[in-house]
């Protein structure tokens, strides 16, 4: 892999996922994503996820297993996108501007940033009704 690995957290509770609303960087803000971030060098992919969800929603989360398979970024990257739940803490828009539970009918009422949205649609057969 050429290119930075991404990884985000498809968190889901009681069948509502999670969106994150970007803040940053200005090309990017207000777009909707899943919340997560760059993995460091030489750290584990999941243990990244859930120090992102820490520093970024002030919650702990337990890992699942992945959605799909490597999702192509823009900037040549690659993200990985894992279903999670909540172990701890409620989800606070630390690092974003705002926070929505979807329902699954309610998918796609928020505006995806593109590089998401072919997750979002994996996701979508994955929760009930």
């Amino acid at each position: 892999m050429t290119g930075r690995l991404v990884v985000g957290a498809a968190i889901v509770e009681d069948g509502r996922l999670l969106a994150a609303q970007r803040s940053a960087p200005p090309e990017l803000r207000g777009g909707w994503e899943f919340p997560g971030g760059k993995v460091d060098p030489g750290e584990d992919e999941r243990a990244a996820l859930v120090r992102e969800c820490v520093e970024e929603l002030g919650v702990d989360i337990v890992v699942s297993h992945r959605v799909g398979g490597d999702w192509p970024l823009p900037n040549g990257g690659v993200m990985r996108v894992w279903l999670a739940g909540l172990a701890a803490g409620v989800p606070r828009p630390i690092e974003h501007l705002a926070l929505r539970w979807l329902e699954p009918h309610e998918l796609y009422d928020v505006a995806w940033l593109p590089a998401d949205l072919p997750v979002v649609a994996e996701i979508e057969t994955l929760l009930p009704g």
